[in-house]
């Protein structure tokens, strides 16, 4: 009986080591082979979900910058490369669609406006007074993400890069925090 050949590695074992070459080496070599094989694929996935042909390549170019930083949060035990690429392109389109579709902020007047009365200032103060104990209150996991989301301006997915979580522990716990804040603020 002849013994038999090993079987070529899968594609997503050529990925997953060329991710931990990225991490472990900032590998130029191994970062050219996944963009090569993966940007093309990404803009035609974009493309596909409704985004414009220069819209398409920003958002490969910030992917794939994003694969170069993150690759030390790639866990292969929770997703093939792929799909962690792919879920770093859904977000970012997500962001751009959510960009996209604010409203422009009303005309600003010209001139300074006039001063609040004297009680509307007190009441602004014991509010922002209020809404400060509150969040100082919130447990910690929750007071960083709602820090992150309202004071740093981070979208929720820009949170989850920085934070490793995932976006559905993110928008809970954010969910949850803007609740007790909620009933902090009704209290009073």
């Amino acid at each position: 009986m002849t013994p038999k050949a090993p079987a070529p590695p899968s594609d997503n074992a050529v990925w997953i080591d060329a991710v931990a070459l990225i991490r472990d080496h900032a590998d130029e070599e191994a970062f050219a082979a996944l963009f090569r094989h993966f940007a093309p694929r990404i803009k035609g996935f974009l493309m596909k979900s409704g985004a414009d042909e220069t819209t398409a390549e920003e958002c490969v170019q910030d992917v794939m910058a994003t694969v170069w930083r993150k690759a030390g949060q790639f866990d292969p035990a929770r997703a093939s490369v792929a799909t962690w690429i792919f879920t770093i392109a859904r977000n970012r389109r997500i962001d751009i669609l959510r960009r996209q579709r604010r409203p422009e902020p009303e005309d600003l007047g010209w001139g300074p406006e006039a001063e609040p009365d004297q009680e509307t200032a007190l009441g602004l103060q014991e509010d922002t007074r209020t809404l400060g104990k509150a969040i100082a209150a919130l447990p910690d996991k929750q007071r960083d993400l709602i820090e992150k989301a309202y004071f740093g301006e981070l979208s929720h997915s820009e949170i989850a890069d920085v934070t490793g979580l995932p976006l559905g522990t993110i928008k809970s716990r954010i969910r949850l925090a803007l609740d007790r804040l909620r009933h902090a603020m009704d209290r009073t």
